[in-house]
């Protein structure tokens, strides 16, 4: 998201810099030759404080944008240190109630929203639902936060549509993309995959992703007997050219705010598989065709709203089926039985423009420069 959002502000408008608080690069391609990247490599977030606070000391920026919650605490406790000319704009990209509910936080974390989210000069959520439930949670008034749909590449999707595959094997090819981080529930799938297996021989699972868990969700996978079955493919950016052959689009995350990588795959027409990660999420997915969503944040669970979905998508020679039936039923199940090619797309265009029309790229971009352009022309006190 950062990084279209980076690309697409006007050059003529704006002197985009990146900060990247504990990276010490930016990953190749993902980010536009115009914009000045300054990588500061600390060991973790709150070991950056200096080194941002030199970095914003020396750019004096007209807005500050951050991007995570843990983040925008340390941005909004450092803000008496900062120029004061410099306006503060925090992104929420998680649901309140939902990392709380899932995350083992530190006790005072809702302490830190109440006191310290008031301090930035804008809220941005992505969804009404999170910008709702952040008020709800953070004792904050909705009017002082702006909803600001994430920029979805729709162009780029329908392009890669039309790629070869970069799949082998007869499949049903499972792909599921994100930060290798445990709210993202990578364990989970991997869990639930072994299920599959024993259902559908030949099934594949692709993760796109980088991140803390990696070494420890290969562990998983080795301890699970899937080292045949599952291939941890690293960052892609884009991650369009997975979508050519792939069967389901999965996001087993422990809770989520707007994902643009469900969005992604909605648009790319790719059938989906979630938990109830958040409101939002089941409010995307509800009532959509081709979609199914787990009945709790589970692995079981998973793995049933995994089979019913296959079941539903894949020609029955794809399946070596031990009749599985599932322990309850699932919240939405959707979709009729179809042949399960690697190529196989369904037109949802229609359906999915109402939704996905605010997160078009350009409609996205204007709505944040139209945010960016307001903030800056208030008057400090």
């Amino acid at each position: 998201m950062i990084a279209l959002l980076a690309e697409g502000l006007s050059q003529m408008k704006y002197d985009v810099h990146l900060g990247l608080v504990t990276q010490v690069e930016a990953p190749s391609g993902s980010v536009p030759a115009w914009v000045t990247v300054h990588p500061l490599g600390a060991c973790r977030v709150r070991a950056g404080a200096l080194k941002l606070l030199r970095l914003v000391g020396r750019l004096q920026p007209d807005v500050l944008l951050s991007g995570m919650a843990h983040l925008n605490f340390l941005v909004l406790l450092l803000k008496p240190l900062l120029p004061a000319a410099t306006r503060i704009l925090v992104r929420q990209n998680s649901t309140v109630s939902s990392s709380l509910a899932q995350d083992k936080l530190p006790f005072y974390t809702r302490f830190l929203y109440r006191r310290l989210y008031p301090r930035a000069d804008r809220i941005l959520c992505p969804s009404r639902a999170m910008a709702a439930d952040l008020a709800l949670w953070a004792g904050l008034d909705e009017q002082s936060m702006v909803v600001l749909p994430n920029p979805l590449d729709w162009a780029g999707i329908q392009s890669a549509l039309h790629a070869p595959s970069r799949w082998a094997g007869p499949g049903p090819n499972l792909l599921a993309v994100g930060r290798l981080a445990p709210e993202k529930g990578f364990d989970l799938l991997l869990e639930a995959m072994v299920q599959v297996i024993a259902c559908y021989p030949a099934a594949r699972l692709t993760l796109l992703g980088s991140g803390p868990q990696e070494e420890q969700l290969k562990q998983l996978a080795h301890r699970l007997g899937l080292d045949n079955v599952v291939s941890f493919a690293g960052y892609q950016q884009p991650p369009y050219s997975y979508y050519p052959g792939a069967t389901l689009f999965v996001l087993p995350s422990r809770h989520e705010g707007m994902p643009n990588a469900l969005m992604e795959a909605l648009a790319g027409n790719l059938p989906v598989v979630a938990i109830p990660a958040s409101g939002g999420v089941e409010a995307l997915l509800e009532a959509r065709k081709n979609a199914w969503l787990a009945r709790e944040v589970s692995s079981p669970a998973l793995a049933d709203a995994l089979l019913q979905a296959l079941d539903a998508v894949c020609d029955s020679a794809a399946k070596n089926r031990t009749q599985h039936e599932p322990s309850q039923p699932l919240v939405i199940p959707r979709s009729s039985r179809t042949q399960c090619a690697a190529s196989r797309h369904t037109v949802l265009a229609d359906e999915l423009a109402m939704q996905v029309d605010e997160f078009d790229f350009a409609h996205a971009l204007a709505a944040y420069e139209q945010v960016l352009d307001a903030v800056c022309q208030e008057p400090r006190p």
